[in-house]
C-alpha cells in the first residue's frame, strides 16, 4: 500500500481529546472506526464538528479520520472541531484568516468546576434554615 500523506492536529474541549487526521479525498468523517453520523447523533453535534470544514469551503473534499477519548458526546464535537481546524491549519497556512475568524482555532477552556465541602456541588449550599 502507497504512503498516504495526512495532516494532523489535536482538539480539545472539556475531558476530551481528539487525534485527528484530515487526507485528500472525499471520505467523509470517521470517528472510532464508525462514521460520524452514528456516534454524533444529533444534527447540533454533528453541524459543530463540520463547522471549520464549511468555513473554509472543503467539507466535501478531504477526509476525516478521528480518535476520540474521554467526556461525552458534547466534549467529542468540540474536541473534534478544534482538532479538524489545527490539521487544516497545519495542511495550509493560508486558511488561518478564516478558521481564525470563526473561532475555530481557539481552545474552549471551560470544564465543569470541582465540589466544595459542605455544598451540594459546586456552588449550590443546602437550604437555609433559620430555626
Amino acid at each position: 500500500m502507497a504512503e498516504q500523506r495526512y495532516y494532523y492536529g489535536t482538539g480539545r474541549r472539556k475531558t476530551s481529546v481528539a487525534r485527528v487526521r484530515v487526507l485528500p479525498g472525499a471520505g467523509g468523517i470517521i470517528i472510532n472506526g464508525k462514521p460520524a453520523e452514528e456516534v454524533l447523533s444529533t444534527p447540533t453535534w454533528m453541524a459543530a464538528a463540520q463547522a471549520p470544514l464549511k468555513a473554509v469551503k472543503m467539507l466535501g473534499q478531504v477526509s476525516v479520520v478521528a480518535k476520540i477519548e474521554g467526556g461525552g458526546t458534547a466534549g467529542w464535537s468540540g474536541a473534534l472541531s478544534h482538532g479538524i481546524a489545527r490539521a487544516l491549519l497545519s495542511m495550509d497556512e493560508n486558511l488561518r484568516q478564516p478558521l481564525r475568524s470563526g473561532g475555530y482555532l481557539t481552545r474552549d477552556s471551560r470544564a465543569k468546576e470541582s465540589k466544595k465541602y459542605g455544598l451540594k456541588r459546586a456552588r449550590k449550599a443546602p437550604q437555609y434554615t433559620k430555626r
